[in-house]
Formats: structure tokens, C-alpha cells, sequence
């Protein structure tokens, strides 16, 4: 009886030590895009870096770990960069943990293809719903879709095909 909850124990500490380095290396990717981008002339945000980062996250650390950086990668974009305006952080926070839940619910009912493309498509219609409403109110200078709609697709496909791949034992 020991030696098992000993083996839950230091497979719990390694699964923290795998979702702390995971984090650190997310933080390290989205502080270093805003400078990518500037070197490479290149608006790297239109491949949707902390989408890949939560995506990398939910599927190759623990539930909670994608959770947390769907809530705070925004925000810590923001604080660092002052990109995206802090209005527009809270936006995406929002967009991401809601593609989180949604893919969790869906992947107990549906096949993990469909279950990913449906998350992130729901969620990206819940954050240009959300985005009007501060267009209209406190974001009056903002377009509403700033990256176009045919790149968004390809990279919905793209993250889709990763996942179906990366989970196909589920």
C-alpha cells in the first residue's frame, strides 16, 4: 500500500514538474512573439500563439494547466507587451477557457476531431459576439475581425489535425 501512494506521489510531482516547465516555456513563447514579430516583420498574433500554447497544454499537461493559461496568457501578453489592450486580454481570456470547457464536454460525447474544431469555433463566435458589444461601447476604433476569416479556418484545421493525432488513443 505504500509503494503505490508513493508511485501516486512522485508521479503527481512529475506531472507539477511537467506542467510548471510547460508553463514557464508558454510564458517564454508569448513574451518573445511581440519581438518575433518585429524582427520578422511578420504579425505572428494572426497564427494565434496562445491558442497554440492552451491547444499544447490540453494535450500534453494536466486539465487544470490548460485552465490556467487560458485565464492568464492574456493578461501576462498584456502586462508585458501592452498587446492586446487590456480590454481585448480579457476578450481572449474568455475566447480560451471557454474553448477549454467546450472541448472537455464535447470530447465525452463526440469524436476528438470534431470535439476540437466545434470548441474553437464556438468559442471564436462567443469572442466576436462579445468583441461587438465592446466595439459599440469602449472599443470603438477596433475592427472586428482583425485577422481573416480563411487564415483563422486553416489554422482551426491545422490545430484539429494536431490533436487528432496527438490523442488518438482517445
Amino acid at each position: 500500500m505504500l509503494s503505490q501512494h508513493s508511485g501516486q506521489v512522485i508521479s503527481l510531482k512529475r506531472s507539477n514538474t511537467r506542467a510548471i516547465l510547460f508553463d514557464v516555456f508558454a510564458l517564454a513563447f508569448i513574451y518573445l512573439v511581440p519581438t518575433m514579430s518585429h524582427l520578422l516583420s511578420i504579425k505572428l498574433y494572426m497564427l494565434e500563439p496562445m491558442r497554440i500554447m492552451v491547444i499544447l497544454a490540453m494535450v500534453h499537461t494536466r486539465r487544470e494547466n490548460a485552465w490556467i493559461l487560458a485565464l492568464t496568457l492574456p493578461f501576462f501578453s498584456y502586462f508585458i507587451s501592452a498587446h492586446p489592450v487590456l480590454v481585448k486580454s480579457g476578450l481572449i481570456a474568455i475566447e480560451l477557457t471557454v474553448m477549454v470547457f467546450v472541448f472537455h464536454l464535447l470530447m465525452q460525447r463526440i469524436h476528438r476531431l470534431g470535439a476540437i474544431f466545434a470548441s474553437i469555433w464556438i468559442s471564436k463566435l462567443l469572442y466576436y459576439g462579445l468583441k461587438y458589444m465592446a466595439i459599440t461601447t469602449v472599443l470603438p476604433a477596433e475592427p472586428l475581425v482583425g485577422t481573416p476569416l480563411l487564415l483563422q479556418l486553416i489554422t482551426t484545421l491545422a490545430f484539429s489535425l494536431y490533436v487528432f493525432m496527438m490523442l488518438k488513443d482517445q
